[in-house]
């Protein structure tokens, strides 16, 4: 074993230490489990929401968009401000509703919102399924990262075991308390990491950064414009757009635990001020990116970028703490939507009588689904690769029936809200699947405006008649 693996895994263990040191829920229950006691200080709040800026996407996927897209990989940066211009609004008023309502899911809020049952079992389902993907990509992810920072796949695959085993046991123990506890060490360890990355790169580029970005301009100019392949304006400003959707209106189940646990609506409109500042972190994976064109071959991977330029500047033993912050990255969102995953089945979909059954019931669900992202991740990796497609864009069809709920008086019936998801659904599976090529706008955008008609129409005919019904009690 070498300095770099050993490092890696001991800090893979360190983090579920960290994790289990959260306080145990006293009374075994579901609520204190999920969401504490809904008193989270602004700054566990803080980390607690920060911890989608940083994944496994933001240390391999940025860095590759940024070695084939250029400067198209900005869209990251661009769409988690978005998000939390959104959130200021949004998240305040779900955590109000959640507090009055006893909310511990997104589908508790459809379920109390439009008073509809059937409705939070179909968000519950729609969320699991497209949340899974997101959870495998995490757990592959990581596996990747050690495989890269090591040269040993079988490396990699240990790694996957370890960290999932590790990061489920943490979850079981503490649920929330111990995600918390991880997001603070996670959050160190990422910005340590990618610092020691940058100034690897700095000092191996001739000129420093500045030096890089006129090289890349003279020799790769295209890669500062929005003309590159799969990777034009178009992509760019739809993936903005759906992607700050998601993110601002709560369309992911595992981001409503950290809204429904903060102690006031005043510390989640104060993180939503100052969360935008922290994504300038995420510039570094995009600096990355485009010293790999000059320092690394052509045909290499996109994702590898990061981690085989931390192999080729930097010694052994700091290449492996650039691999443990990365690991960091993928065991904290990883905890987190096991989180959302069990949650939405146990509570929602399975529905136990009392949260005590409920919480055992949710301990079965976290190591079911953190066991076949695994298995699948080990198996058959390009199986949920496909299905990953959906993941923003599936649960972007949420959004409109989301803002609805939010409004003091709900104007939109469950029957029309459910039959918008389930139409943006299909034609998001029909577009992805059916071989239709939309060019480079996203998906999700265009699986929207058949939910937006269907939605309103559907709506048009119950009001109508509902009014007709009136006249007819009259009489």
């Amino acid at each position: 074993m070498n300095t770099t693996m050993a490092i890696t895994l001991v800090g893979i263990v360190t983090i579920a230490v960290v994790g289990v040191s959260g306080r145990r829920p006293a009374r075994g229950e579901l609520g204190e489990w999920t969401v504490g006691k809904r008193k989270f200080s602004t700054f566990t709040t803080w980390f607690l929401q920060a911890g989608e800026s940083f994944t496994t996407f933001s240390f391999l996927g940025l860095a590759g968009i940024a070695f084939g897209g250029g400067v198209a990989a900005a869209f990251a940066l661009c769409y988690l401000a978005i998000n939390f211009i959104l959130q200021y609004f949004t998240a305040p008023r779900m955590r109000e509703l959640g507090r009055k309502g006893g909310y511990l899911t997104q589908a508790d809020f459809f379920t109390d919102r439009y008073r509809s049952p059937l409705l939070g079992k179909v968000v519950a389902v729609v969320g699991a399924v497209f949340l899974l993907p997101y959870l495998q990509l995490q757990i592959t992810g990581l596996g990747m990262i050690v495989q890269l920072a090591t040269g040993s796949r079988t490396g990699g695959n240990l790694s996957m075991v370890l960290a999932t085993v590790l990061t489920v046991a943490f979850v079981l123990w503490s649920g929330i308390r111990g995600i918390a506890r991880v997001a603070y060490l996670k959050d160190a360890l990422m910005i340590v990491g990618l610092v020691v990355l940058l100034a690897g790169i700095a000092v191996s580029v001739q000129g420093g950064i500045g030096g890089l970005f006129e090289t890349v301009r003279d020799s790769h100019p295209q890669l500062l414009t929005f003309h590159q392949d799969g990777y034009d304006a178009t992509f760019f400003v739809t993936a903005v757009i759906i992607s700050g959707l998601g993110g601002g209106l709560g369309t992911m189940a595992h981001l409503w635990p950290p809204v429904l646990a903060a102690g006031s609506g005043r510390a989640l409109r104060k993180n939503a001020i100052w969360l935008p500042l922290y994504q300038i972190a995420l510039g570094i994976p995009v600096i990355v990116g485009f010293a790999g064109i000059l320092l690394v071959k052509a045909d290499s991977p996109a994702n590898a970028v990061a981690l085989t330029l931390a192999g080729q500047t930097l010694p052994g033993w700091l290449v492996g703490v650039v691999a443990v912050a990365a690991a960091s990255a993928a065991m904290v969102p990883s905890a987190a939507i096991v989180v959302g995953i069990s949650s939405l089945l146990s509570r929602n979909l399975l529905s136990a009588r009392n949260e005590r059954t409920q919480l055992r019931t949710n301990h079965l669900c976290v190591i079911a689904a953190a066991a076949l992202a695994l298995v699948l991740g080990l198996t058959r990796p390009g199986l949920l690769s496909d299905l990953l497609l959906l993941t923003y864009g599936g649960l972007t069809q949420l959004a409109p029936a989301i803002v609805m709920g939010l409004a003091k008086k709900v104007r939109l019936d469950a029957v029309p809200a459910l039959l918008g998801i389930l139409t943006g659904v299909g034609v998001l599976i029909w577009l992805t699947f059916g071989g239709v090529d939309v060019g480079t706008v996203d998906t999700g955008l265009i699986a929207l405006v058949p939910n937006l008609v269907v939605t309103a129409v559907a709506q048009l005919v119950v009001r109508s008649r509902s009014l007709a019904a009136v006249p007819a009690e009259a009489n």
